[in-house]
């Protein structure tokens, strides 16, 4: 057996075996509190200018002496990202265990991925990356499991991998592809049209397309889509996205001869979907407001085109998600009067809600999402936060279940009413996605691809408990770890969170979370108010005035882990994106006692602010605006940014971040991070991470996640603090 000593050698951590490393990473902080100093001193941190900007906000004087980092296109910007990646890159660097981190890592990430499969036209469609690929290639194949053909590889399209497929529409005929690209992790996209035989792209370019899909005509000569203005190069990552438009291109012609479909100039803030019904009758058209799930619905005939847009849903007053139609008589999933959600059938010949009929009714669990194949509902809910599938018939009679192989979340059931066959995905926190094949008559799912992964799933297990918030409210919580960890309250943990926007998280599988366990950390998900896990009333009760809600409930999860002896605070890292880097920001600028390190990334940060670039102004819905009063006055007692307070010691921080975010504007992290270097009254490092060439996360490639994970780690090993079992 290894010493301490031996095990966290610089030397000896470069070579170690996977066994190995294992052993001396589940030490972790041993090695890292001990021989070297885990902070900065202060003199090492590039001093950020500050101005003496003041606003006033209903009466109250607000400062912001860091309003110049919002300026991504300023020298004087470019010149302090660049001091702060040096800085950054040499505490990271210098971690002699990264290395080996980074190695585990790629041996973990190295095993083959795969979409759920589509089908159209006779055609089967599905993504794969044999492992270290930085994009998936999608691939087509006229059966499952012949030899397929590469229909798009967008690793040919940049050297760093950069350049992502961004969204995918099949005509119905299977003949031709149209395909979104996006680069550099922009939410901006150019969408082309492929050949699908000869895999050659035709001559149609569609630009500043953004937050939109495609969808074809039945006659397979164009699709729709939605588009905004085209914006100056100097705006176009951070100027405000309003006026969306949805338009009809015909497949061989110009963008400038797009029919526009339908806009509203007197709704700067109203963005709209058009899908074609799979019977090729009509056009649906979804208006959406923000991120608010509540939406309006119209239609049109697309056999009559001089009837016009029929408006059928208007009132705003709950989310309308179409499901699919028999003629003239729509299925919609919608949460009006069920909070966790039913179907039902609306005909619109005659469309008055007495008439609308309830197909399947709200159940104890959330339903989640609702497809039509094989002239069958398959419903997916949540219970607790994970999947449970039923099948329907077309009368809302429950035909069965269908059985998973354990504790996950399922996703996929693709198909048309004619299908006899579907696909989906299962998946943990301790097994990658598997992918079946689900026979509609008979019920049988059959496994078709199972990847393979360096690590044994057996080795980990999963539990679910519930902590009590402050209010009392029950709140789950999934904790991962390998089998046989003794509770002795000195175990590292990482506790990830999200808790807004309706968006439900449920267990899923990360070579980079099981790189953490194996190295025998603890890794934890709480489910928060916000989310979509139990329903619209679980959602509301995280936003606007309630948003404190969130706050309270990641507190408490935090709290039942000390409680409960799984770690100490000094042995607790927090972790969560966007809306999650909020959630983080917030919690260690109120209990900057109960955690020894954050990881906010591409976080919402200024809640003053945030509506005021690119497409934060949708948010409200959830947070509210500094533009009323009351919601001010909340914004402002959590705002991360505005709640620094000077002389306090604040966990060790890792900010992360990149130049191309045009989601959350990376100037909430700049800005958060200046005044967090300058308020922070103890020895624990304050770094911010700003990723090049990247954006808010979708489409990044594999070797960016990789390096960004090992930096990740390595920076807990070095900053949390040992304690002796």
């Amino acid at each position: 057996m290894h010493s301490l000593a031996q095990l966290c050698s610089p030397e000896n951590l470069r070579t170690l075996s996977v066994t190995s490393l294992a052993i001396a990473l589940a030490l972790l902080v041993g090695c890292a509190t001990g021989s070297r100093a885990r902070g900065l001193a202060r003199a090492a941190y590039p001093v950020t200018a500050k101005t003496n900007h003041v606003e006033i906000y209903h009466g109250v004087e607000v400062t912001d002496p860091y309003r110049w980092l919002e300026d991504d296109q300023a020298p004087a910007t470019a010149a302090w990202v660049e001091r702060q990646n040096a800085l950054t890159r040499s505490y990271l660097d210098a971690i002699p265990e990264r290395d080996a981190i980074r190695k585990r890592l790629t041996e973990l990430w190295d095993f083959e991925k795969y979409s759920v499969p589509s089908k159209r036209g006779g055609r089967y469609f599905y993504a794969r990356n044999t492992g270290l690929q930085n994009q998936s290639v999608l691939y087509w194949a006229a059966q499952l499991d012949a030899e397929p053909r590469v229909l798009l590889d967008p690793n040919t399209l940049s050297a760093e991998g950069t350049v992502a497929l961004s969204g995918t529409a099949v005509s119905e005929d299977g003949r031709r592809l149209a395909y979104g690209l996006a680069v550099s992790g922009s939410d901006w996209q150019e969408w082309r049209v492929r050949d699908i035989e000869t895999g050659q792209d035709l001559p149609d370019l569609l630009r500043w397309v953004k937050f939109s899909g495609a969808s074809w005509t039945k006659d397979n000569r164009g699709f729709y889509y939605s588009r905004y203005d085209e914006p100056t190069e100097a705006q176009k990552l951070t100027k405000v996205n309003e006026f969306q438009k949805l338009y009809y291109h015909r497949v061989g012609t110009d963008q400038s001869q797009d029919t526009l479909v339908y806009h509203r100039p007197d709704q700067k803030e109203w963005g709209f979907g058009g899908h074609a019904t799979d019977d090729g009758q009509y056009l649906i058209i979804t208006a959406t407001q923000g991120t608010d799930p509540r939406n309006r619905v119209f239609y049109q005939e697309l056999g009559r085109p001089e009837a016009g847009v029929v408006e059928l849903l208007t009132e705003f007053d709950a989310s309308y998600d179409f499901v699919d139609n028999e003629g003239p008589v729509f299925w919609f999933k919608t949460d009006l009067q069920a909070p966790r959600g039913r179907l039902i059938a609306i005909d619109i010949r005659n469309a008055a809600r007495s008439n609308w009929r309830e197909i399947i009714p709200q159940a104890d669990n959330t339903l989640q999402s609702v497809s039509v194949v094989g002239d069958r509902f398959i419903a997916t809910y949540l219970k607790d936060a994970h999947s449970q599938v039923r099948v329907f018939k077309l009368d809302g009679t429950l035909e069965r279940s269908i059985e998973l192989p354990g504790i996950g979340s399922v996703g996929g059931f693709p198909g048309r009413r004619e299908d006899t066959e579907t696909f989906y995905q299962f998946t943990s926190f301790s097994v990658p996605g598997r992918i079946y094949r689900f026979s509609i008559p008979t019920g049988e799912s059959r496994l078709w691809r199972q990847p393979q992964v360096a690590f044994s799933p057996d080795d980990f297990v999963t539990e679910q408990v519930f902590a009590k918030s402050k209010d009392g409210t029950r709140v789950p919580m999934f904790i991962t770890h390998r089998k046989g960890l003794a509770r002795k309250g000195a175990t590292p943990t990482l506790l990830y969170g999200y808790g807004g926007f309706n968006i439900s998280i449920t267990p899923s599988f990360s070579a980079a979370n099981l790189a953490w366990m194996e190295m025998g950390g603890i890794y934890a998900v709480a489910t928060l108010r916000g989310g979509g896990e139990y329903g619209e009333d679980w959602h509301q009760a995280g936003t606007k005035l309630q948003k404190q809600n969130v706050f309270d409930d990641f507190i408490a999860a935090a709290e039942y882990l000390i409680a409960n002896r799984y770690t100490a605070p000094r042995r607790l890292a927090i972790a969560g994106g966007s809306n999650g880097g909020l959630l983080v920001g917030a919690c260690m600028t109120q209990r900057p006692d109960l955690f020894g390190a954050c990881l906010p990334a591409v976080g919402v940060l200024d809640m003053l602010r945030f509506h005021q670039f690119t497409i934060g102004w949708a948010w409200k819905s959830d947070y509210g605006s500094s533009e009323n009063p009351d919601e001010f006055r909340a914004l402002y007692a959590y705002s991360p940014y505005h709640n620094l307070r000077p002389n306090t010691r604040y966990p060790a921080t890792l900010i992360t971040t990149a130049d191309h975010d045009d989601r959350v504007v990376p100037a909430h992290s700049f800005k958060f991070a200046a005044r967090l270097q300058e308020y922070n009254g103890g020895p624990n490092p304050t770094l911010i991470r700003i990723e090049t060439r990247a954006g808010h996360g979708a489409g990044k490639p594999t070797t960016k996640l990789i390096d960004e994970a090992a930096d990740r780690w390595a920076f807990l090993v070095r900053t949390l603090e040992s304690l002796k079992p």
